[in-house]
């Protein structure tokens, strides 16, 4: 079980010196000396950095060494085809108990169970395990690019419109929100990344771009410690556990189940069953804030999901890993 540590100490090190980092900052020492509240400022910054420059820029480098053949092209049907399980799951376990929940906790619940957090930690994971590396990286990045993210903007944008209000009783305009899809930095770093696959790109820019990339790898796990250190809600336990048992437990396992039936094995297989089984995205809190869903309920599946994945991780590798 090497490769477990392996895996584990970079991502644990990387979101516990983030945490750290947030916790230092966050002390009022810290925000007499700067007249600023660093530690909010500071996740800020570095999540607009990485959103605009970093992601892409490590988009445009691993795709352009990635392996895409083999059926690469099928991950984000497989994306989709999880999230809509998801979806029909969530409303399943919420019907015998409607009258119970409101319609805003109802939303947060079903984005909670459908979106996975695909990219900022589907991505290092990947990257890190010795059995997939960057040779695997299309698949995951196909999958989070064609199915998680089209899925937040798309799937997404109009559940939480549905279940949520502005003030005042006015329902946001989801068409607004689905522009922005087409703005998104990491849909054209992935059309730019393709376009360039071709090109030989010099060796010094080559090697410059790769350990750009790889830092940008472990500045999302920072990011990660820092945005889960200031989470502050975990009174919504019993509802989170519905959704995070479906994300990242019956999700999963019948994503490999069903991708094993139908002949898939070895990596590419490991790479979607890892995927579908990643922790719920902040793009669940994004929208929760966004829609007036519910926050409390968002903050705790984000929380309690990041560290279930610690504890999923080995069954997945276990049982859909080819020695």
């Amino acid at each position: 079980m090497w490769f477990l540590v392996r895996l584990y100490v970079p991502i644990c090190a990387a979101v516990l010196v983030g945490a750290l980092m947030s916790f230092g900052l966050s002390q009022p020492w810290i925000h007499r000396l700067s007249k600023r509240a660093l530690h909010q400022d500071l996740p800020a910054w570095l999540g607009k950095f990485l959103f605009l420059i970093g992601v892409p820029i490590s988009i445009v480098n691993f795709l352009h060494r990635a392996n895409l053949s083999g059926g690469v092209f099928l991950a984000p049907l497989v994306a989709w085809g999880a999230m809509a399980l998801a979806l029909l799951c969530s409303r399943f376990w919420l019907r015998p108990q409607l009258g119970n929940w409101a319609r805003p906790a109802q939303g947060t619940f079903s984005l909670a169970a459908m979106l996975g957090n695909t990219g900022y930690i589907g991505f290092p994971v990947v990257l890190l395990l010795p059995q997939l590396g960057p040779d695997y990286f299309g698949w995951a990045l196909f999958y989070d690019v064609l199915g998680t993210l089209l899925g937040a903007y798309i799937v997404g944008v109009i559940l939480a419109a549905q279940f949520g209000e502005q003030p005042g009783g006015t329902s946001r305009s989801w068409r607004a929100t689905l522009k922005e899809l087409f703005k998104n930095p990491t849909i054209l770093a992935f059309i730019l990344g393709l376009a360039l696959r071709p090109v030989v790109f010099p060796e010094l820019l080559d090697i410059t771009l790769n350990g750009f990339a790889w830092s940008m790898v472990m500045l999302s796990l920072v990011l990660m410690g820092m945005r889960l250190q200031q989470l502050r809600s975990w009174g919504n336990l019993k509802p989170a556990s519905g959704a995070v048992g479906i994300r990242m437990v019956l999700v999963p396992l019948v994503v490999g189940v069903a991708l094993t039936v139908l002949g898939m094995a070895g990596p590419s297989r490991l790479v979607m069953v890892l995927q579908a089984g990643m922790p719920s995205a902040f793009a669940t809190l994004v929208l929760s804030e966004t829609y007036n869903l519910d926050r409390e309920l968002a903050v705790t599946c984000v929380g309690i999901s990041s560290v279930v994945l610690l504890l999923t991780l080995p069954l997945w590798l276990w049982g859909f890993c080819t020695w």
